[in-house]
């Protein structure tokens, strides 16, 4: 059952479930964590990171991206041929929808105490603090860029020794960083899949008084992660760390 897709599909579960779920648990009402703030979302994104990367490599996922944008950075770097970098987004996304839906079912109770419809959307989904369509594409590029430089940084030949194991939780870190430098005018999506996918389950999901899954802006937290993934790539072959 171990395989690449399967792998990121898990790990993207797991992404997912810890994602939506520390946002869950810091906004709806009555949790017990209810108004715990932006410090403890990002802390549960960044362990996101880290236990779904740790899943997908066990799963038989041993690039373990968990995200389109570095899929399609690493399919530009030549690690992957094109139907492969195809399948694998398509897992992840499928990851995404399925860790949003177990999101759903984990607070049962909870959506019909939370009036407040835009809160419920924004467990699943990223949305801008600032509505300007253009300004909010670039924080999305800018954001995956950096991301997706660090990643290549982190495992170019002149830093790539560390120990088995110990990459994934620097990625973590630099979500957590991410999270607490620039995760505030949009959410920090940087991730198609995490996007996507959640989204959907929004849509597709029983949530009592929900309201709109914002398809208006949708794109932005896809085509902004790509043309972040595709920026970062090209900064990392023309500074030689590719």
């Amino acid at each position: 059952m171990t395989t690449p897709y399967f792998g990121e599909f898990l790990g993207v579960v797991v992404l997912i479930v810890f994602g939506n779920g520390v946002v869950a648990n810091s906004l709806l009402k009555f949790s017990k964590a209810e108004g715990a703030g932006w410090f403890n979302i990002v802390t549960g994104w960044m362990v996101g990171v880290a236990m779904g990367v740790y899943v997908a490599i066990a799963c038989g996922a041993p690039q373990a991206d968990l995200n389109p944008a570095v899929t399609f950075a690493k399919l530009l770097n030549g690690v992957y041929i094109t139907p492969e970098a195809i399948m694998i987004m398509i897992a992840q996304i499928a990851g995404g929808f399925v860790g949003g839906c177990l999101t759903y079912l984990f607070f049962r109770g909870h959506w019909e105490a939370t009036e407040d419809q835009g809160i419920k959307l924004g467990v699943f989904c990223t949305g801008p603090a600032v509505r300007n369509y253009g300004q909010n594409l670039l924080c999305e590029v800018m954001a995956t860029t950096i991301f997706v430089f660090l990643i290549f940084a982190m495992f170019s030949k002149p830093v790539g020794g560390m120990a088995p194991g110990f990459g994934p939780f620097m990625v973590a870190v630099a979500i957590w960083g991410m999270g607490a430098s620039f995760g505030g005018t949009t959410g920090y999506a940087m991730n198609p899949a995490r996007d996507l996918g959640p989204r959907l389950a929004h849509a597709f999901c029983p949530i009592p008084g929900k309201g709109s899954s914002d398809w208006a802006y949708s794109w932005v937290p896809i085509v902004g992660p790509f043309i972040g993934g595709g920026l970062a790539f090209a900064l990392a072959k023309g500074v030689g760390i590719l």
